[in-house]
Formats: structure tokens, C-alpha cells, sequence
């Protein structure tokens, strides 16, 4: 049945379609890759005790992936109906990656810590998600604006950067470090998902790729190897926490937490507004690919959620997911974000989601994540002009400098020392420049947009709309929302003057009569009203 068909009779969208078991594999891969780092960071980092990691927290973000999975289920169902076409594909969701370290390495942890109690560190936690929940709220209607305002290359530019460092280059990493396994199942699935391949009896490449990784880390622990090696005793030892959990309010806690206010709202609120750019980016990238949701329910609805699952006891916000257009291109509809919702409120209530690591290596997945970081930085150079590309590639620096410090700061922790106590001058001898690193890379995914909105405004010689964006740079760096550390007055105060003094240089350019004026480009499509 054609997409684009015209339809004079109701008619209703099929809820599962063949392609939907391929976006099921793989979509529901990648959440359950990010509750097994969630479980790992709760149960070894955080030392959270398996009863508020199994009996709390997980059967909330379970709670929370369900409802936040068929609604936008639902959504899709509504455009497939309203428009008779039948390729509409659900927005993907889940647990914000980024967010997930944030608040256990920056707010749970410290806490933690400090207390010497880990559950009032889950405290923090859940009131950081529950301040963060009413952010996505109130600036989902402010969203479709800044969606008119800003260029497509800027949108999509600053999510390709996210998509090349945070989400490509670690799966990139582990195939390489276990080839036999990565490698191999990463031509599995590029076969069939670039190279239309089709296996026998239509088999999903996102299954064939995972269960030729369990073969061979099996096969290669009962010969006593370690090429992705698994551990029976580590699997019985799994398989002994199965129980059953349902979630249950957690109010008192939330509202425990509003003890350390102070430290949770440094972090809260530019995380708010990276919500709002992050999901704004990732509904202009459906757009692109050919489906139209309203920025404002989409944003509120993950307000919605995360609320819901703050005060049933998850710390843990959701948000749309980068990778749309790849679950759209493998096939996936509308059925396969319900059936994933229900798969993880099963494993979640069930607790096996700790065995799960133990049968699955994780090497075996890590092609299914590169493949959608790759197909999402290459839709930002292939859906806009192809002059607005210098754009795009300077919208990835502050993404490339924020990854790069990441490293830097991972390696200089596990010699048990950091870049201060080393120092600047020394590291900086060694062409290491960490505060370049740093300034740059803080609110990274705000820096790329800003930047690279200037830039597509200056080569479609629309200055005003230049010196405007920059005039946002000055005021969003000026109070630390970009280029620094926390929020606050004045944080890198001379980083925003010059974005201050670039804004009067572009605006005053036309005015002097230095370059010829041209017609402003396009903005995205205003939005219907909701």
C-alpha cells in the first residue's frame, strides 16, 4: 500500500508491520544496553542496595519507558490516520543517556558520599529529575519558535555531533576491541540495512547479528577463551535476583532531596534548556525523514513521563532518542515502540535485566548504535544545502572537544590525579589545550547550534539574523548556559563580550554597506496549531 495513497474510506493503520520486528531488535537493543549501564552505575558505582536498585528504582524507569513508549506509539498511530499513510514511524524514547551520568556522577554520587548513605543520594536524584520534569513542561511551548527561528543546518548539525562522539565512537571502540564479534556483526547488519539484504525467512539482522554474538562469546567461553568470553557462574548468579516488582510512590523521598537544592539546581536548569534543544533537534530530524510531530506535546509529554516516573521512585529523565529516520529506514512503524515499552516493563518488573548482561556481550549490540550514529550524521549533510556545510561541520567541534575532555578526564582520574593538579602549562606543552577543551565544550549541544546558525546565516547573507543568534550566544554564555561550567553571572564573561562585539560587527556589515543583501533563507515550516 502506497504512502503517499489518497483515501476516500476510513481507514485504520496496521499496528505491526515485517519491518517493525527489525526496529524492535534494534530499538529495543539499545534501550536495554542503557539499563544495563544504569543498573552497572546504581550497583558498583553508587553501591545502591539491590533492593532500592531492583525493588525501586528500575521497575519505575520500567513504569516510565512503558508510558513514554505507547504514547508515542499512539502519536504515530494519530499522524498515520490523519494523513492515510502507512511509512509514519513512531518517535524512539528511552532513558537521556546524558543525563543518566549527570545525575549519578554529578548529583547522586557526591551526595552520596558525603552522607555516607547512598538512598539519600537517590533522593537528590529523583528531586533533580522532578525540577527538570516541570522544565520540559513550561518550555515545550516555547519550543516550536525557536524551531521556526532557527535553520535546519543548525538543528541537524549539533545532533550530528552528538551522534558522531557520544554515540558512534564508543560502539565504534568495542567492535575494534573485540573484532570477531564486532566487526562481523556489524556487516550483518550493514548488509541488510544498506545493502537490502534479506536473510532466511525474513529473519531480523538485528537478531541474526545478536545471536551470532552469543555464539560466539559462548562458543568461546566453553573453549576456555576470552574473545567476549560469558561466565556461567556470573549467569546463575544473575538468574537468583529474578523477582517480581511493581513500582510504588516514592513522594517522601523526592521531597527528601529538596535538602540539596543548592547543588541540584547548578546542573537542572542548563539541563533543561539541553532537553529543549535536544528534543527540538531530534523532531526536525522525523521531519526531515517525512513525519510531523508537534514539538510542544512531544516535549510536554516527556515532562509527563518523567514526572510520573520521579515520583513512583526513578531518577532518571526520558526524552525523545536521536535515530528516527534510522528505525524508519530499517522498517520500524508504529508497533514497534508499544512492543518495546511492554518488553521492559517485563524485564524491569521481572528484575532480569542483570542476567540479560551476562547472556547477551554488549560488543554484539554496539553495531546497531554505530549504525544509527551514522545514519544521523550523514542526514544532517544529505537534508540541507550542501553550501550550508561548513556549517555543519563547525556545529561538530564543540561535540568533538567535549568528548576529547571527557577522555582526558576519565584517563587523568584513573592515574588518581586530575588536569589542575597536573597543570595547564604542562599539559598545554604537550598539545594538550584542556581549558580550550573545556570552554568549548561545556553545553556543547547549545555552542554547536549557536554557531553554526551564524554561520548559515552569514553565507545566506541574512546578517540581521546573524548578529541575532550571536547577540543569544552572548547572553546564553554570559550566564554559563554555554561555554562554562555551572549557571551563574558572568561565568566566562569574556567569551561573551566577544560574542557581544560579534553581533555588532555582523549587524553594522549591511548598514556600512560592506556586503550586498540577499534573500533570508527558509526556516523550517511553522508548526499547525495543536
Amino acid at each position: 500500500m502506497s504512502a503517499t495513497t489518497h483515501r476516500a474510506t476510513p481507514w485504520s493503520p496496521p499496528l505491526w508491520t515485517p519491518g517493525d520486528w527489525n526496529a524492535l531488535f534494534g530499538f529495543g537493543t539499545n534501550i536495554l544496553v542503557n539499563l544495563l549501564v544504569l543498573t552497572g552505575l546504581l550497583r558498583f558505582v553508587l553501591h545502591m542496595p539491590d533492593a532500592i536498585t531492583f525493588g525501586r528504582i528500575l521497575p519505575a524507569a520500567g513504569l516510565m519507558l512503558f508510558l513514554s513508549t505507547v504514547y508515542y506509539a499512539w502519536l504515530a498511530y494519530r499522524l498515520a490516520k490523519s494523513t492515510g499513510r502507512d511509512d509514519v514511524c513512531a518517535l524512539p524514547s528511552g532513558i537521556s543517556v546524558p543525563h543518566m551520568f549527570v545525575v549519578t556522577l554529578v548529583i547522586m554520587l557526591p551526595i552520596a558520599t558525603m552522607t555516607g548513605d547512598p538512598v539519600k543520594g537517590w533522593e537528590a536524584g529523583l528531586t533533580w529529575v522532578f525540577i527538570q520534569s516541570f522544565i520540559l513542561m513550561i518550555g515545550g511551548f516555547a519550543a516550536p519558535v525557536i524551531r521556526r527561528i532557527t535553520p535546519r543546518a543548525a538543528l541537524l548539525g549539533t545532533l550530528a555531533g552528538v551522534s558522531i562522539t557520544f554515540i558512534s565512537m564508543r560502539p565504534a571502540l568495542e567492535m575494534f576491541m573485540t573484532p570477531v564479534i564486532g566487526l562481523i556483526c556489524f556487516a550483518i547488519v550493514l548488509a541488510a540495512w544498506f545493502g537490502a539484504m534479506r536473510y532466511p525467512r525474513g529473519i531480523p539482522a538485528g537478531l541474526v547479528a545478536i545471536a551470532f554474538g552469543i555464539l560466539i562469546a559462548w562458543g568461546a567461553a566453553a573453549l576456555g577463551l576470552e574473545t567476549g568470553g560469558r561466565s556461567l557462574s556470573a549467569l546463575w548468579a544473575g538468574l537468583s535476583g529474578v523477582g517480581f516488582s511493581i513500582p510504588v510512590p516514592a513522594i517522601g523521598h523526592v521531597f527528601g532531596g529538596f535538602d540539596y537544592l543548592g547543588i541540584i539546581l547548578v546542573t537542572a536548569i542548563p539541563f533543561g534548556i539541553y532537553d529543549l534543544v535536544e528534543a527540538m533537534d531530534n523532531v526536525e530530524s522525523a521531519e526531515v525523514a517525512g513525519d510531523h510531530y508537534p514539538t510542544t506535546r512531544v516535549l510536554t509529554a516527556d515532562g509527563v513521563v518523567s514526572l510520573v516516573g520521579c515520583l513512583m521512585g526513578n531518577p532518571y529523565i526520558n526524552a525523545v532518542y536521536i535515530g528516527h529516520p534510522g528505525w524508519k529506514a530499517m522498517g520500524g512503524r508504529i508497533g514497534y515502540s508499544a512492543a518495546t515499552g511492554v518488553a521492559v516493563l517485563c524485564l524491569t518488573w521481572l528484575g532480569i535485566v542483570s542476567p540479560l548482561l551476562d547472556l547477551v556481550p554488549v560488543v554484539a549490540i554496539s553495531p546497531i548504535l554505530l549504525y544509527i550514529g551514522m545514519l544521523i550524521g550523514a542526514q544532517a549533510f544529505q537534508e540541507t544545502p550542501s553550501r550550508h556545510a561548513p556549517a555543519i561541520v563547525l556545529a561538530l567541534t564543540p561535540h568533538l572537544a567535549s568528548w576529547a575532555k571527557t577522555l582526558i578526564d576519565g584517563a587523568l582520574g584513573a592515574a588518581g590525579t586530575n588536569a589542575a593538579a597536573v597543570g595547564m602549562a604542562k599539559l598545554a606543552g604537550l598539545g594538550v589545550l584542556y581549558e580550550g577543551l573545556s570552554v568549548l565544550g561545556e553545553g556543547a549541544i547549545l555552542s554547536g547550534l549557536i554557531l553554526a546558525a551564524i554561520t548559515v546565516f552569514i553565507i545566506e547573507r541574512d546578517f540581521t539574523r546573524a548578529a541575532a543568534f550571536a547577540g543569544a550566544g552572548a547572553i546564553l554564555t554570559f550566564f554559563g548556559f554555554m561555554h562554562g561550567p555551572a549557571v551563574g553571572l558572568a561565568v566566562t564573561p569574556g567569551l561573551a563580550a566577544a560574542y557581544a562585539m560579534i553581533g555588532a560587527f555582523l549587524y553594522a556589515c549591511p548598514r556600512l554597506g560592506l556586503v550586498p543583501l540577499a534573500a533570508p533563507i527558509v526556516p523550517p515550516a511553522a508548526e499547525p496549531a495543536e
